[in-house]
């Protein structure tokens, strides 16, 4: 999870449209079924859809009225707490 790729991310939501990072993930997601994928290509494409799930939860709780940079930093703290344990 980057923090500089999830704030362009939802930045890119805000400008567009929440329905980009959910089209572009379920293709993402049907690529992974490439059998002739190596796991270097399965690990960056994974990392993508990763960041945009993270993304789209930051922009949920923006929505709910959290301020867009203590979403940011909530959210990574998650991350980074569910990584230690």
């Amino acid at each position: 999870m980057k923090l500089p790729v999830l704030k362009h991310l939802t930045q890119f939501i805000e400008d567009n449209d929440q329905d980009y990072l959910v089209e572009t993930i379920e293709v993402l997601e049907s690529l992974t079924e490439v059998p002739s994928l190596k796991d270097e290509e399965l690990d960056v494409i994974g990392e993508l859809i990763s960041n945009m799930y993270g993304a789209l939860e930051v922009h949920k709780m923006v929505r709910e009225g959290m301020d867009k940079k203590e979403a940011l930093n909530a959210f990574m703290k998650r991350v980074l707490g569910s990584i230690d344990k």
